[in-house]
């Protein structure tokens, strides 16, 4: 039997919520029976999706950030989307020490790190002309619901 499962959130784009988020997919991420090690990697990955779209999406107003997991077997694929201003070259944002904001002292390594800790990385742009991150980690075994 595959285990099949998803869940989705969604929160303003404030940096208080990046905790939340960093909870929200860690509690999810629960029935794969992940390792200490593996939930640290997906919440720094989930912090540096989220912080992201918090910092660069919306620099004129507060927007909203879309959370969504979803569960194939022993994988975990975690989307976050935003629906700001949208990224315009990937290939070079995704460029080590590359930043957009280099007065707030931001480092450029926000997807090498999500790429660090995550199996897989893919950024593109959404149809209502934000960004989405969308990352996947196999963790794990999988405990079986009324199995102990």
């Amino acid at each position: 039997m595959i285990n099949s499962n998803f869940m989705e959130v969604n929160f303003k784009a404030l940096s208080i919520n990046e905790g939340f988020a960093r909870i929200c997919v860690a509690g999810f991420c629960v029935q794969l029976n992940p390792s200490i090690d593996e939930i640290n990697d997906i919440k720094t990955a989930v912090s540096e999706a989220v912080t992201n779209c918090v910092v660069h999406a919306y620099p004129a107003q507060k927007g909203v950030i879309s959370l969504r997991c979803e569960i194939e077997g022993d994988c975990i694929k975690i989307i976050v989307s935003d629906y700001g201003v949208g990224i315009n070259d990937i290939a070079r944002a995704r460029e080590p020490f590359f930043t957009t904001k280099p007065s707030e002292e931001r480092s450029g390594m926000g997807f090498a790190v999500m790429e660090s800790f995550m199996d897989n990385v893919e950024v593109e742009k959404n149809d209502k002309g934000g960004t989405t991150v969308t990352m996947y980690k196999q963790v794990g075994s999988v405990l079986q619901v009324g199995n102990a």
